[in-house]
């Protein structure tokens, strides 16, 4: 019996979170140039968003690209954003017809123009769906994001429109780049490291994290069912007592 019939996900996840890691070390143990472990990672994206309209995974995030990747030499950040272009030039089909929405977290300002017109393009074309959110996290970081929401929210205080009393978790989690999406119930790192990198710092407060040895390009359809396993079995007490 497959695991695609044996295995059944009772534990409510709304929203899965990925660090796709290991794309660069992929390459390099097949001699290839690494920005093709980049490639081959896209070509895991559909294989993913089937498993979680599988298992009724309404939010999928992506760390497609942080705030401290600019440190990365330019011909590796060029191949980055070429393959975020022709991921949406390929499946952008794909997506609307399943009612994926698409939507991206992160500072697009500092994004090369061509690619920063494919995400919006995809966000135009998608933003009515709902069956299924991609939240595309490009030129993001955490730190950053809880920066940038405490600016517009002091400005409002400033301005007069907010008393201080009035801010609230959830007035706050409304000014980040994920405002409406639930927050984190599961994240991934693939590769075997073990740190969040700066990634949906906020949004992870209560997140099982499950970090895997298997590199993202060989993140296939087992070892993803192998996460949502080791999720399953967790007790998630939100700061609570241990459920007897």
């Amino acid at each position: 019996m497959s695991k695609k019939e044996s295995f059944v996900l009772t534990k409510k996840l709304d929203h899965v979170a990925f660090i796709m890691d290991g794309n660069g070390r992929w390459a390099n143990l097949r001699g290839l140039p690494r920005y093709l472990g980049h490639r081959e990672a896209m070509s895991r994206m559909r294989e993913i968003f089937e498993i979680c309209r599988e298992f009724n995974i309404h939010v999928v995030s992506c760390y497609a690209f942080s705030t401290e990747n600019w440190n990365r030499p330019q011909d590796e950040i060029d191949h980055l954003m070429d393959y975020l272009e022709e991921f949406y030039a390929k499946e952008i089909d794909y997506m609307d017809s399943i009612g994926a929405r698409i939507q991206v977290s992160g500072d697009l300002g500092r994004i090369r123009p061509s690619t920063r017109e494919a995400c919006i393009a995809a966000y135009e074309r998608t933003k009515n769906n709902d069956d299924i959110i991609v939240n595309i996290c490009l030129n993001y970081g955490g730190r950053d994001d809880i920066v940038r929401a405490t600016k517009a929210i002091a400005e409002e205080v400033k301005e007069g429109k907010l008393n201080v009393d009035d801010i609230t978790e959830d007035y706050f989690a409304d000014h980040l780049y994920t405002h409406g999406l639930p927050d984190v119930d599961l994240m991934i790192r693939t590769s075997g490291e073990q740190r969040l990198s700066n990634f949906l710092l906020w949004q992870n407060a209560y997140a099982e994290f499950v970090f895997t040895p298997v590199k993202w390009p060989d993140f296939k359809r087992d070892a993803f069912i192998d996460c949502l396993k080791e999720y399953q079995d967790r007790n998630r007490r939100y700061g609570g007592l241990k459920n007897e």
